[in-house]
């Protein structure tokens, strides 16, 4: 069985702390896996956030996600302070990807939470379509 392999070939630049919150458990009293998604997404707009950027106007292009994937390396609970990471690779035309890594300390102890990345490409929203990364995008 193939099974998603999250590699990271850079030192994140980017760090942010994002406390687990009661709605992100699910009945298995963990975080969920859609909940693991929202917390990348949050860090992904507190990346955008420190340039004053949002997902609809980064540096003057939106941004749209193409695909995610995520490795599932240990539980998080209600309570838990989440070590959110993130870099920027793979920068082609129009996308790049952003890499994610979520830990927390628990007695003492980094555990790894998980591993992820996402494509993101340059959306144009009012035309409705894919444009260049901005090049003020890329020096970020």
């Amino acid at each position: 069985m193939n099974r998603t392999r999250i590699q990271f070939l850079k030192t994140f630049g980017f760090s942010t702390e994002i406390p687990v919150r009661i709605s992100d458990i699910n009945y298995g009293g963990h975080v969920g896996n859609d909940s693991i998604l929202s917390i990348l997404h949050e860090c992904r707009l507190q990346w955008l956030k420190q340039f004053n950027y949002t997902e609809m106007n980064a540096a003057g292009a939106g941004l749209i996600m193409a695909d995610s994937a995520i490795q599932y390396r240990g539980e998080a609970f209600y309570g838990d302070v989440l070590q959110a990471s993130l870099y920027a690779d793979e920068i082609e035309t129009f996308a790049f990807n952003f890499y994610y890594k979520l830990t927390t300390v628990r007695k003492e102890k980094s555990i790894d939470i998980a591993f992820a990345r996402t494509c993101m490409v340059c959306f144009d929203y009012e035309h409705r379509c894919k444009i260049p990364i901005p090049p003020a995008l890329i020096q970020k």
